[in-house]
């Protein structure tokens, strides 16, 4: 049984016609509760809950009766901390959704939800991130722009089923060296950050389709990023860049090419090549 009640002005559940242990969906989008009604956990069999756009201000402990739970959506609330019990909701198997809080650290006991595929820690204030995420092998998607991150864990490179990684808007200085294990990767976006040079192994992504490399502080490109011959579109936009690697040449379906706001660029007459070729140069 689904319970289907969004921006209905819930401060508590209402009654319902069945019992609680009927529900398998429940959706409270947008509703004023603060806490997690009691209700829910009488909801033995639920499977699906979306309680994002309330304000929530925690995750009780009790999260671990819901074991049936596979998604769960907490963005846009007021949490501060994660429980370690979420750790044992072993059944989550398709998102996981706690962006928009005010969250400050993971628990290390995340690296449990091994069957999970779609993690979004993003608009939080995370500094740091436990390695144990790393132990998700079936995600496909990492989320986690507009935190705090200086670094990013090397264990992000056993993440061998990951396709999207959004490191928009932290702190990131440098990328480990992890992208030989990311080889299903196809979208890579490092807007915003403070990084001045890329890990030769990015080269390693043969898939990858896009590059967001926007307001950085790279001086130089790696040659090995014309090894990367899937890409569609690479945005350097506001860099430090002063010459370009003649390997982009090697990027036969490129479309799209943002080269705008780097001062100190040497233009290579090859672009034109580029250009010839259908892909949108922009300086």
């Amino acid at each position: 049984m689904k319970i289907n009640l969004p921006a209905s002005n819930l401060t508590s559940m209402p009654n319902i016609s069945g019992t609680w242990s009927e529900v398998t969906d429940l959706n409270l989008y947008q509703n004023h509760f603060e806490h997690l009604p009691v209700e829910i956990f009488n909801m033995d069999h639920l499977e699906i809950v979306n309680i994002s756009a309330n304000q929530l201000k925690e995750i009780p402990a009790r999260i671990i009766e819901l074991s049936t739970l596979k998604m769960i959506d907490f963005g846009h609330n007021q949490i501060q901390t994660i429980p370690p019990e979420i750790g044992q909701l072993i059944h989550l198997e398709d998102y996981l959704y706690l962006h928009n809080n005010r969250i400050e650290t993971v628990p290390v006991e995340i690296g449990n939800l091994k069957k999970l595929k779609y993690l979004n820690l993003s608009d939080n204030q995370f500094i740091e991130l436990p390695p144990e995420i790393g132990g998700l092998s079936k995600l496909v998607e990492l989320r986690l722009m507009n935190n705090k991150l200086s670094g990013i864990p090397e264990a992000f490179g056993n993440l061998s089923s990951l396709r999207e990684l959004h490191l928009k808007n932290n702190q990131l200085k440098a990328l480990p060296d992890i992208f030989d294990g990311l080889a299903m990767l196809r979208v890579l976006d490092a807007e915003d950050n403070q990084l001045q040079g890329l890990p030769e192994s990015l080269s390693s992504c043969k898939r990858l389709r896009r590059l967001n490399l926007r307001t950085n502080q790279l001086t130089v490109l790696p040659e090995g990023i014309g090894q990367l011959t899937n890409l569609l579109e690479l945005d350097l936009r506001s860099n430090s860049l002063t010459a370009l690697p003649d390997s982009l040449l090697n990027l036969a379906g490129l479309e799209r090419l943002d080269l705008r706001w780097n001062p100190q660029l040497t233009v290579p007459d090859w672009l034109k090549e580029l250009e010839a070729r259908g892909c949108i140069v922009y300086l």
